[in-house]
């Protein structure tokens, strides 16, 4: 019996944990060809050091059941941006896809930001700022 126990204990473990670590990907966008981008609510937060709003964003094809997805996924595909709500622009932090792991740069704080230009940056924008107030401050 000991043994039994034992020998579940992992397993229910894992089993208690994996929800908890799934991701809340709310869709901001639909794009070309069916895809469509989404962000993980449970990943952004607003940057101590800058006051920008870090966003992990994926894309997915709803059609055929692929993603979102976070790094290491399957099908994950993906980047994080650190967003100026008030000057509407942005700073590439890392991106991912199945065969690359998301890697962040230690220096995106000296990157110079660019414009949030175009519908799907305009769409993240419109998605996210309203939530900046309530975002954790990592």
């Amino acid at each position: 019996m000991r043994r039994a126990l034992a020998l579940a204990a992992p397993v229910v473990a894992l089993a208690l944990a994996s929800p908890a670590a799934a991701a809340t990907w709310t869709k901001y966008v639909d794009g070309d060809n069916g895809l469509a981008w989404s962000f993980n609510a449970d990943y952004t937060y607003k940057d101590r050091q800058t006051g920008r709003l870090v966003v992990m964003q994926a894309i997915s094809k709803p059609a055929a059941n692929l993603g979102p997805g976070e790094p290491g996924a399957a099908d994950g595909v993906g980047n994080v941006v650190a967003l100026d709500c008030a000057k509407k622009n942005l700073i590439m932090l890392g991106s991912y896809k199945p065969d690359v792991p998301l890697d962040i740069k230690a220096t995106w704080r000296l990157d110079s930001p660019k414009k949030a230009d175009g519908a799907d940056n305009e769409a993240l924008l419109a998605a996210v700022c309203p939530t900046a107030a309530n975002a954790p401050l990592k």
